[in-house]
Formats: structure tokens, sequence, C-alpha cells
């Protein structure tokens, strides 16, 4: 009997072990943690290797593997817990907010024990390294980010008057799927300004547009059932379509989330405070269908905008512009209502990619990256953005081929990046002069010593 009893309590045992490891896998999941540690050209699980672009350089995503050689394999929980909460690996160096830990420090310790179970034991070993990240000074210097960590970093307290679906929303979009620090905007420091949570940020090329419940600015014109839709599958015709780096978090996360807790974070985002930013109308109410394929062709001149859209554009959205099944529509699309240009010229760049339910959406990209496609230029990419601004979106807003150039390069760089500059050159200026009169202060040095003798 006492076999039998210790041989079901090891089944108990492993069974426990197996429901921390599969819940750890979600919760792995909802913090899209594969996103940016398994590379989208065909890399390991959770190997790292990814290049994430930053103003101020690429940042490598490390192998968080259990490899000991190359991962995590040889983190205790509470160094494993340290790097995810508080952004300092075991060796005691500063990770980059890149890693959104200022998110992650919101995390309960038993999470954290299901996440360091998961990645222990239900994530294969990689022994592959992954390039070190190289930032110029002032960047390269991990001990500033301690005092950064002070000023932006905290934890998760629920809030006793809300409702436990409510609490479990904020968890999960400030916490582990780290809504907010794309959502947001940011100071002259890079830290999110959260007296303006969820109004707008911009993530370089991309914008994360206002999603507080503004009728006018943010989503308060859709329904509960709409942005559910919306988190699960990327698609809400007629009013949004997800691309660039929120198509990447429905495609490896949210579209992975219980009903349940994707209705939690859609009841947690429709009672936040509403920011209007400036907007009179909803961005997904702007434009109709437009007779300007059959106006225009065969006038002189040409116009330059018609002239892109009717060789690239037309023959997916129609050239009207009410797309098809495959291809949305441009009038009545968030792209090309909003008060900026930004996704709708990165759009246009780097085309749209998401896979959801199995099934790939794709829209080619006419940037660097253009494969199959003409490569198009910053002239001509927005010559066609405002063609489609004035005859699908927002005819307020107008693009430029500075800004398409700007964009293609990563968009505007930060007040803190640029502020830098000046600073280091004006280092390596100090460096110079300190080294030429050291050098000369050497040199009379040893002329009075021949002197003397």
């Amino acid at each position: 009997m006492g076999l039998i009893f210790l041989t079901a309590g090891h089944i108990t045992l492993a069974c426990a072990k197996e429901d921390t490891i599969a819940k750890g896998k979600y919760l792995a999941t909802a913090a899209d943690c594969g996103a940016c540690h398994t590379s989208p050209h065909h890399g390991a699980l959770m190997a790292g290797g990814y290049a994430i672009r930053s103003p101020m350089g690429s940042i490598y995503a490390s192998n968080i593997t259990p490899s000991r050689s190359e991962g995590i394999g040889d983190y205790s929980e509470e160094e494993f817990a340290r790097a995810v909460r508080q952004g300092v690996n075991k060796q005691g160096q500063h990770l980059y907010p890149a890693m959104p830990y200022t998110s992650y420090a919101k995390i309960n310790d038993k999470d954290i024990h299901a996440l360091y179970q998961y990645f222990m034991h239900g994530v294969q070993p990689v022994d592959t390294p992954v390039p070190p990240t190289r930032l110029p000074f002032p960047f390269n210097i991990r001990a500033s980010m301690s005092v950064w960590n002070l000023l932006f970093a905290g934890r998760f307290t629920p809030t006793a008057n809300k409702s436990p679906e409510i609490n479990r929303g904020d968890y999960l979009v400030n916490a582990l799927a780290h809504c907010d620090t794309c959502h947001t905007p940011r100071n002259a420091l890079m830290g999110q300004q959260n007296t303006k949570a969820f109004s707008g940020g911009s993530l370089g090329s991309w914008y994360a547009p206002n999603i507080t419940p503004d009728p006018h600015s943010g989503i308060g014109n859709w329904s509960s059932a709409e942005l559910a839709q919306y988190l699960k599958t990327g698609h809400l015709s007629g009013k949004a379509q997800a691309a660039g780096p929120m198509a990447e978090a429905i495609e490896h996360s949210l579209q992975h989330l219980s009903d349940r807790d994707i209705q939690a974070m859609v009841a947690y985002l429709r009672q936040v405070p509403a920011i209007n930013t400036g907007a009179a109308v909803p961005r997904d109410s702007y434009g109709k269908a437009a007779d300007s394929e059959q106006r225009l062709r065969g006038q002189t001149p040409v116009d330059p905008g018609w002239e892109v859209f009717s060789g690239s554009c037309a023959n997916c959205h129609q050239s009207n512009g009410q797309g098809n099944a495959e291809y949305p529509s441009l009038y009545h699309n968030s792209a090309t209502g909003a008060d900026r240009p930004d996704n709708l010229v990165s759009a246009i760049l780097y085309g749209v990619q998401r896979e959801v339910n199995g099934k790939a959406i794709s829209m080619p990209a006419f940037g660097e990256d253009a494969d199959f496609t003409t490569r198009l230029s910053d002239r001509q990419i927005a010559d066609v953005s405002n063609y489609v601004l004035k005859n699908f979106g927002n005819p307020e807003i107008s693009v430029t081929a500075a800004q398409v150039k700007t964009l293609r390069e990563g968009g505007d760089t930060p007040l803190l990046v640029r502020l830098t500059r000046p600073a280091v050159l004006a280092g390596v200026v100090t460096i110079i002069l300190l080294a030429g009169v050291a050098g000369t202060v050497i040199v009379r040095r040893r002329r009075s010593h021949a002197s003397a003798k």
C-alpha cells in the first residue's frame, strides 16, 4: 500500500508540475515573449538573436532557453525574477528596456514561478550564441539604467473598488501584454507619460494609436464585441486592420488568449480615462468609394499619385478603394483616417503580415524589403499616400518625401538621443584636448630632464 501511495503521490506531483508548466506557457504567450526572443527567420523557440531596432541602435534579443552555456539554464528562480521584473541579469548587468521589464515588474510571484518552470522545463535548450548588443556612448553604459528604473518601474496593485474582471484586465493590459508600453506617449527621458496613458505613442516607423474610450480620438465608438474581435483577429471591417507591431502582438500573443481574458482586457480598456488629442471625428469614419480612377484616366498631366495607385494598389484594393474579401477598404480605415500618416506610409514601405487561425494575411512591401513588387521611391510613396488620403481618408493630412525618408529610416529621433550627440562630440573633443595637454606636459618634462643632464 505504501508503494501505491508513493506512486500516486508522484503522479499527483507530476501532474501539478505539468499544470504549472502549461500555465507558464500561457503566461509567456500573454507576455508575447516569443515575438522578440524567437527570430522571425525560422529561429528556434526563445533562442534569441532577433535585432530589435531602437533609436539608439539595434538591441539583440537574448537566448532565454534553458541552455547553460548560452541561455538562462543556470539561473535560479530568484535570478530569473530579478531579470524579468527588474531588468538585471545573472551577471548583474542592466538590461535595456526594449525588454519591457517596467511592465513585467507588475507580474506576481505565482506567475513568475510558473514562467520559470515553463522556461526551464517546457522550452528546449539551444546552445546558440546571439550577437552582442553594442550601442554607442553614452547608451552603452548599462549602469545608467538603474536611475531610469527608479523613475519608471513599479508593481501591480489591484484596485479595491474595481471588479475582478477589470482588475484581471488591468493585470493583462499593463503587466503581461504590456499594451501601455506602445500606446502611451514618452517623455524626454523616454519614460511613459502615464498621465496620458493609452493616448498614443510613436514606435519608430509605426504609431500606436489612441485606444482610450474617447469617441473621436480613441476607440469610444467601437463596441465591446468589436474591440474583442480586433484583439483576437486583427481585422475589423470598416474600422481597422492590424499591421506592424500590433499584427505581431495578435499573431504571437492575443489570438491565443482565452475569450475570458480578452473580455477582461476589453472591460479594462473601456473604463480607462478618455483622452481627446484633438480629433473632431473618429479616424475610422473618413472617406467613401471614389470615382477618381475613371475621372483621371487619360488626363494630362498625369496625377503622379494616381499613376502609382493605378499600377500598384488598385488591383487589390479596387480602383474605388472598397477592397475585397482579402484586402481591406481604404475608406473607413483607421490608417487612412488618422491625424498622422505614419501607419499608412509604413504599411506601404514594409507591407502587412499576420497569421491568424492558420490563415496568412499579407500585403507586399514596396520599400527597402520589396521582393516581388516594384520598389517605390520616397517621392512615389508620398504621392500615392496623398492620393489615398485625399480620395479615401483624412484630406487634412499630407505627406512629403522627407517624411517618408524619415519613416523609412526608422522614424523621428527622440529628444534624448538628439541631446546626446553634442555630448558625444564634446566628449571626444575633450579627450583629444586632454591627450594633447598630457602629451605637451610629457614632452616638456622630458626636455626639462634632458636639459638637467
